[in-house]
């Protein structure tokens, strides 16, 4: 467990925008890293993600959104690690995560 604060309940009180923006930082990081080709962190950084995307899923809050979110899991973990069975380029990744670390932004006023 890598984030072992936030399991340990800190994660809930944050929204699913907050949620998405960190969890795509790591996503980025485990982009970035791979390009750099860099396996090792960019093997942490994905396993950061993905412990980031079970914990938002186990948030009673985002009940409503897991479809997105699972199906957001699903494609990261196939892109990253799977064989990229779907084709996505890792640049839609970046485009789609990039966005709640905008609004996340914004909220703060930076």
């Amino acid at each position: 467990m890598q984030h072992k604060t936030q399991a340990d309940g800190a994660w809930v009180k944050h929204d699913l925008i907050f949620q998405l923006a960190n969890i795509g930082s790591e996503v980025i990081r485990a982009i970035n890293w791979q390009k750099k080709g860099n396996k090792e962190y960019s093997q942490l950084a994905l396993e950061r993600a993905l412990e980031l995307f079970d914990l938002t899923i186990s948030d009673p809050k985002n009940r409503k959104r897991l479809k997105e979110v699972c199906r957001a899991r699903e494609v990261v973990a196939d892109c990253l690690m799977g064989g990229n069975k779907y084709n996505t380029p890792s640049k839609y990744l970046i485009d789609y995560f990039t966005q709640f670390t905008y609004f996340t932004a914004l909220r703060r006023g930076v």
